[in-house]
């Protein structure tokens, strides 16, 4: 059985959420596969100020803010298998919320410089949400997609025609319904990969 942990980067739970849902949905239903969706909205997130005192005092958290968003959220991130990362698109590129979220994984060097490899046989998908339909879903992609690079994080494409993540578009207010079948249909893809991906390089962990 392995893990893969969905995040969704949205303030708002509607288009991103819905799109992350579908893909962990369909990487469960390939079997063997435990899921689970945690959301950044709502939560506290202070801003790393890069003080290094997390590769100072030889720590995996960071030992300066003790914030809702971020504390109980470092040892989910490490015990994961995989991940699916979600994100509406804001001004071209990945929102604040998500953006924060990965400036605070500056305490990974701890774990990095004695095991390089620690996230090596872990695997990283994206899904952008634009309200248009070319309105900078790449450009949101690849922001993801560099925080599972700066890791050393297996990335997972979703397949044919989807070289780098799921682009989806839900025009209007951005609403919980996902009126993007074929976008869906990409995100789904993106999950069943993963879950493929993820069930291939976790035995290898063991």
């Amino acid at each position: 059985m392995v893990k893969i942990l969905g995040i969704c980067g949205s303030p708002r739970k509607k288009s991103a959420y819905t799109a992350l849902k579908a893909a962990l949905e369909a990487a469960e239903a390939t079997g063997d596969v435990e899921v689970e969706l945690v959301e950044l909205r709502g939560r506290k997130l202070n801003f790393c100020i890069h003080c290094n005192q997390c590769t100072k005092q030889g720590v995996t958290y960071c030992p300066v803010y003790k914030d809702d968003g971020m504390t109980e959220l470092y040892e989910k991130f490490y015990n994961a298998d995989g991940y699916i990362i979600a994100t509406p698109v804001y001004e071209m590129n990945i929102t604040a919320q998500l953006a924060t979220f990965f400036n605070r994984f500056r305490p990974t060097w701890t774990i990095l410089k004695d095991n390089p490899d620690f996230f090596a046989r872990k695997v990283g998908g994206a899904i952008a949400v634009g309200g248009t339909r070319n309105g900078g879903q790449e450009m949101a992609i690849n922001g993801i997609l560099g925080f599972y690079h700066t890791q050393g994080i297996t990335v997972c494409n979703g397949g044919v025609c989807v070289y780098a993540g799921a682009s989806l578009w839900n025009p209007g207010d951005g609403s919980g319904t996902m009126d993007d079948p074929e976008g869906l249909e990409k995100a789904q893809g993106i999950g069943r990969k993963v879950a493929m991906l993820t069930k291939l390089l976790a035995p290898a962990k063991e």
